[in-house]
């Protein structure tokens, strides 16, 4: 029974559809767990002054990790690690391996140690709206966060022997131990120790993240070895490919760190009330943008390797007609039900009506971007597949400028002209409700999204070929199916209004639950009628790949 398990766990996963329904699942699972670790944190201390600290704490750890972590990571190193296990030469992809872990070990923590020191200076700058205690603890919290970037870079490292070896189920279940971690932490650490006990969970949750790859390694027989002269000349060229795709990833995490700075001068609970939306916006992000992009890489890099680029266009192709598949439908209901879920997900406890109402504004402006976000993972994958690092680098730095400045004018705007402030909050129905500025940091943040997505489309196009043609006749059918299915939304939410109680937790549950089942079956049944070709492509994957499995996993299952 435990050597069937393990040979579950260590079998190889195959096929676009199969590994993209894999690396989903895990991300619902992780997601799931992450919707738990937000509802205990709001009800805990609700919109509010201890989490805006707790969450500032992440920028300046989250930042040091994409600059050093982002070195190792699978998207960049793993086509040097499958060139020489294509070649059957094991020893040289070994010998890089150990090459950049000794690597990335010294470095890491040079730059950490660095920065444990020199972080009372930079807290004016990660958020100048703290003073006194706030400004403290700001800082206790982010020292101890700063094992997180060293030990979630080890497991990246690791990864890139899993992914290798398509050991997906064990990549998959990574995230999901991270998540356990921080509960862990949220749980049982922060009783006794207070916001320092969050800390201690996120850096348990890298622990395990790393932890989890171990086992793995060890069952391949992948050796780390000590590299030789030439190994260090392939390392050199890592970090020289690797350079324009950390810089970008930077990008990203400046855009949120000045996004937080400029919410810490707002009012209080403004950086949770901002993190809150964005956790749930990430949601279908990761479960649909994600997994598509993950799963697509490793046939996307074969493609380029072997000079295919028919094939590389077409799997791009294939998985842009899926996101679009998923993402549409789901912006759709998200935009529709968001105040119920968000009322279920994080009302509780010291969570308040007017924390519920502004965070649901932010998640309907966040989610405005979600196919952007979602197709932009897709296109940078691509990119980095065929070893272009530098157009993703010039879009993101340009996207992240637009997002920084928009950020700036709008707050100024809703400040100088009440109108605009007005206009928005009955738009998003938080009219009388405090801090209403907080919006314009989604609103900033969804505009630099949309913008990234038109300049990626284009500069993909004219550097692989066109793939517009396709794309489109999914967009037209899709979109038409994603209004219909917001207006079935909306319609059951009147109609199941009447059957509820909506003071309690199981009424909005059940409320939105069935508006958006509803929602969703009438979806599909257009799409089935219609002759959708994406999901007769999804029946055929799930027929062919996931059921067949299902057949061995659950003699499995019952045996447990």
């Amino acid at each position: 029974m435990v050597e069937r398990f393990l040979n579950f766990i260590h079998r190889e996963w195959q096929g676009l559809h199969e590994v993209a329904i894999l690396l989903a699942a895990s991300a619902l699972v992780s997601q799931l767990l992450g919707l738990w670790r937000d509802r205990v944190l709001a009800g805990r201390f609700g919109a509010g002054h201890e989490l805006d600290i707790y969450y500032a704490a992440f920028r300046i750890p989250d930042l040091l990790y994409v600059s050093l972590a982002s070195f190792v990571s699978v998207t960049v190193v793993l086509p040097f690690i499958l060139g020489p296990l294509a070649r059957g030469d094991r020893a040289t992809a070994e010998r890089l391996l150990g090459g950049l872990l000794t690597s990335f070990l010294v470095v890491s923590s040079i730059f950490v140690g660095l920065i444990f020191f020199l972080l009372p200076f930079f807290q004016p700058l990660i958020a100048p709206g703290f003073d006194g205690d706030a400004a403290i603890q700001l800082t206790t919290l982010a020292r101890i966060l700063l094992l997180s970037p060293i030990l979630l870079g080890l497991s990246n490292l690791f990864a890139n022997v899993t992914q290798a070896y398509r050991q997906f189920f064990v990549y998959a279940l990574s995230p999901i131990f991270y998540n356990l971690g921080i509960i862990i932490g949220i749980e049982f650490f922060e009783p006794k120790l207070g916001l320092s006990g969050l800390a201690l969970g996120v850096a348990l949750g890298a622990f395990l993240h790393l932890a989890i790859q171990i086992p793995t390694i060890i069952r391949s027989r992948f050796r780390i070895r000590w590299p030789t002269r030439s190994i260090w000349r392939e390392v050199k060229q890592v970090i020289i490919i690797s350079l324009p795709r950390t810089l970008t990833l930077s990008t990203n995490q400046l855009t949120l760190m000045i996004l937080v700075a400029v919410g810490s001068l707002m009012s209080v609970g403004s950086i949770a009330v901002f993190t809150f939306a964005f956790n749930l916006q990430s949601v279908p992000l990761a479960i649909i943008g994600v997994s598509y992009s993950a799963a697509a890489f490793p046939t996307l890099v074969r493609h380029h390797t072997n000079g295919d680029r028919d094939k590389f266009i077409e799997q791009i192709t294939r998985a842009a007609r899926h996101i679009l598949f998923w993402s549409l439908p789901a912006t759709a209901l998200f935009i529709v039900l968001r105040a119920q879920v968000v009322r279920v997900i994080l009302g509780s406890g010291h969570f308040d009506w007017g924390d519920t109402r502004l965070t649901a504004a932010s998640l309907a402006i966040f989610i405005f971007s979600l196919v952007a976000q979602s197709l932009v993972l897709l296109f940078v994958r691509g990119y980095y597949a065929s070893g272009k690092t530098r157009t993703p680098l010039l879009i993101n730095v340009g996207a992240a400028g637009l997002t920084i400045v928009l950020a700036f004018v709008i707050r100024v705007l809703f400040r100088t002209f009440p109108i605009i402030d007005q206009a928005f909050a009955q738009l998003f129905r938080v009219s009388a409700v405090t801090g209403v500025e907080i919006l314009a940091l989604p609103l900033a943040f969804a505009f630099g999204s949309l913008v990234s997505l038109g300049a990626f489309w284009y500069c993909f196009e004219r550097d692989f070929g066109r793939f517009s043609i396709a794309v489109r006749r999914s967009v037209v059918e899709i979109v038409t199916t994603s209004f219909i299915v917001a207006l079935v939304a909306y319609a059951g939410l009147q109609l199941f209004a009447r059957s509820f109680d909506l003071d309690t937790f199981w009424g909005i549950f059940g409320q939105g639950f069935l508006a958006g089942i509803v929602a969703l079956i009438v979806g599909g049944v257009i799409l089935h009628l219609s002759k959708n070709h994406e999901l007769a492509e999804l029946q055929r994957a799930l027929r062919q790949k996931f059921w067949r499995q299902v057949g061995v996993v659950l003699p499995e299952a019952s045996e447990l």
